[in-house]
């Protein structure tokens, strides 16, 4: 039986291959530690197939993606600096195909199928955490928390958010019916019982801004583009004023005290000390692309012996700017917050602008999560992580905001009427 090229490559068709490829992608970026290099393969594989079936669609025209491209090139080249050579080169060329294999997944999958994909894959990685997760003692803040079947409780919350996030975009943003909807909640509440349970204040304080503003934004998407623009402008400034107002009578404090939470968000604090003093070394250029968490090396075995980290891998600064200043510089940084910052304002501009854009909501939303994030987690700057594959994904479509809608939802047939 041959398949036709367009039910692989056809972001109207190949809502059953996208939505099989989405789901693996997530399976893979949580478990590839469990199940080794074989599900690396298999996430390669199914991007890489579509090449083979059309690699002009597939591919597109690079040039206009070198803003993309611009910090895992950094990061490639930053490599002959780093005092781990083979590490940094050989994790940057992961990253490199990493961000390959999103742009393709751009080009090929419309932003709905992103959407059913996700809450599938979210479904799987979590269900598979239910039945073979554990609990561990954190030595930090003396607690027992559910992890999963991962090795930290905020990777289940990091997941756990998305399906959140995923389930309540299909509703509120989406609004379609039938049974991705129910599907939508069920997951949704599978992923509501994983957040609580893992008790990340990081994941669940994130993903209930988020969801807010999804909600506030419902009744202005209804406003002619003009009126919701100016409306906009002003909830910003005035939000940006209440939560400085927030800053100053200490509500930071309330809030992490209902998750039971200190001021030093339970050591990160001390740790971007740390990650700042380590910048001062080398300001512009960094340590190098995962040059500075490497077994033997001074600062980062003294860090991990100071955070109980007995397994010498996995351990980062808590904080993507802090984090990425450190490896790769100024330089680093800036190419990175340019990509976050394009994804928000781009797809907030062309929400903004147009009548309805579900999937430029939908994008915008998920790039501010990301952005909030960066200041607590790294979700963004290593190779097989949802967080980098979502924001490579957003950045993408941005390139193709000049084409037609068709490209960013499924048409549906017509219907041929007989007189």
């Amino acid at each position: 039986m041959r398949i036709a090229k367009s039910a692989l490559i056809d972001p109207a068709r190949n809502e059953v291959y996208g939505v099989a490829a989405v789901a693996l992608s997530f399976f893979v970026f949580a478990y590839s530690s469990r199940f080794g290099q074989i599900s690396i393969l298999a996430y390669y594989g199914v991007w890489f197939l579509l090449l083979l079936a059309d690699y002009r669609q597939a591919l597109g025209n690079y040039l206009k993606y070198l803003w993309i491209f611009g910090f895992a090139l950094f990061c490639f080249i930053s490599a002959f600096w780093s005092p781990a050579f083979g590490i940094s080169l050989r994790t940057a060329i992961q990253y490199l195909t990493h961000v390959v294999c999103a742009l393709i997944a751009m080009r090929t999958i419309s932003v709905l199928t992103l959407t059913r994909g996700a809450i599938v894959g979210t479904a799987i990685v979590l269900l598979f955490s239910m039945l073979f997760g554990t609990y561990l003692y954190d030595a930090i803040d003396g607690s027992y928390s559910f992890v999963g079947a991962f090795s930290s409780k905020n990777q289940l919350g990091f997941y756990a958010s998305l399906g959140l996030f995923f389930a309540a975009s299909y509703l509120l943003i989406w609004r379609q019916k039938g049974l991705w909807l129910m599907a939508s909640g069920g997951v949704g509440l599978l992923s509501a019982y994983c957040l609580l349970a893992s008790q990340s204040a990081t994941s669940a304080i994130t993903t209930a801004g988020v969801l807010a503003l999804c909600l506030g934004y419902m009744p202005v998407a209804h406003l002619s583009p003009n009126h919701r623009k100016l409306l906009v402008a002003g909830l910003v400034v005035i939000g940006v004023v209440a939560i400085v107002g927030a800053l100053q009578i200490g509500a930071v404090d309330a809030v992490l005290g209902i998750f039971g939470k200190d001021s030093t968000l339970t050591g990160r604090t001390y740790l971007w000390q740390q990650g700042i003093e380590a910048i001062r070394e080398n300001p512009i250029l960094g340590t190098g692309y995962q040059g500075y968490w490497v077994p033997g090396f001074a600062d980062a075995e003294r860090l991990w012996d100071d955070f109980f980290i007995t397994a010498r891998s996995g351990f980062h600064f808590h904080n993507t700017f802090i984090e990425v200043t450190v490896e790769t510089g100024l330089v680093g940084l800036a190419l990175l917050c340019m990509i976050m910052l394009t994804n928000v304002f781009g797809h907030l501009s062309a929400m903004l602008s147009r009548n309805r854009d579900p999937g430029s909501t939908v994008l915008c939303a998920l790039s501010v999560l990301l952005l909030i994030r960066a200041f607590v987690e790294v979700d963004v700057l290593f190779p097989y992580q949802i967080g980098s594959f979502l924001m490579f994904y957003a950045a993408g479509r941005l390139t193709l905001r000049q084409k037609s809608a068709a490209m960013t939802y499924p048409s549906r047939p017509r219907r041929t009427i007989i007189a």
